[in-house]
């Protein structure tokens, strides 16, 4: 038997920061001397641009579009410090199923063994964090990733994307799904915003992995088409990101969350929404906002 493929899945709502701290993530476990792979799952077929200079690579929907069969070794394009770079792409706009792209990479790629082949020590899904669509919900309901993270900030809309995504884990979980590895917490601003984390993951019976601050270093690396990692390696931000893959590469125990019902959920933001309020007014100081 070989070695044994760390499999991950990154959900989140779309732009929330979901790929900018998936290819830091890349970036930081490639550092470490792991061979990595990401595993681009959005439509847009943008999660691996940070890694290979802001250049898009063609899909493998786009590819098989254009050819009849397609060697799984003929869509991975490598990226920074010899990360395996994919994207699965999606129909044409308007067209189909946006997750058909992720179910027939995945086939293409499994039926070929090419993780196997590459001798990869992490593969790493980048997923757009909507399980309605059953093709968004294949890392998850397949049992190809083990362990599901979620990145999520402060907003509520993000905060119902990830306790939707928490749904979708329970559903699939008693037929051999992945279970949470945890939250994500991204774009930390003002203390209140990791304290909504704080009480969103303890209410889910869930923990947050990393807190990531906003930070203008992660702009300015983008517009150069790269990481924080490649782009500003002595940064602050960049030493986060090397803290959160430590923290996933030594991930072992995953589990079950325990998603909030809707009224529960909208019951608890509007309990935060009086709080802030009352925080912006000066009737509680920021400590006492909880």
């Amino acid at each position: 038997m070989g070695k044994k493929i760390k499999q991950i899945a990154i959900y989140g709502k779309g732009g929330i920061g979901k790929s900018t701290t998936t290819s830091n993530l890349s970036a930081a476990l490639a550092e470490m001397g792991l061979k990595v792979m990401q595993f681009g799952c959005d439509p847009k077929s943008d999660s691996t641009n940070t890694l290979r200079k802001g250049k898009f690579i063609p899909t493998v929907l786009d590819t098989l579009r254009e050819q009849s069969a397609v060697k799984a070794r003929d869509v991975i394009y490598e990226g920074f410090s010899g990360i395996y770079c994919v994207e699965a792409g999606g129909p044409a706009p308007g067209v189909g199923c946006a997750g058909r792209g992720i179910i027939t990479a995945v086939e293409l790629f499994k039926q070929q063994r090419v993780f196997q082949e590459l001798d990869l020590d992490v593969v790493i899904f980048d997923v757009l964090g909507d399980v309605v669509c059953g093709g968004f919900a294949v890392p998850i309901r397949e049992g190809i990733a083990e362990h599901v993270f979620t990145v999520s900030s402060s907003d509520f809309m993000s905060i119902y994307a990830s306790n939707n995504l928490f749904k979708g884990i329970i559903k699939y979980s008693n037929a051999g799904g992945a279970l949470l590895g945890g939250v994500i917490a991204n774009s930390m601003g003002p203390p209140y915003s990791r304290e909504i984390i704080d009480d969103f993951v303890a209410k889910t019976g869930t923990a947050v992995m990393e807190y990531i601050p906003r930070s203008i270093s992660v702009t300015q690396s983008e517009l150069q088409g790269k990481t924080t990692i490649e782009a500003l390696p002595q940064s602050a931000q960049a030493e986060i990101y090397r803290s959160l893959a430590r923290k996933i590469a030594a991930h072992q125990t995953s589990k079950a969350p325990a998603p909030l019902e809707v009224s529960a959920l909208r019951e608890w933001a509007g309990l935060w929404a009086d709080r802030l309020l009352a925080l912006e007014q000066g009737k509680v100081s920021e400590g006492d906002a909880i």
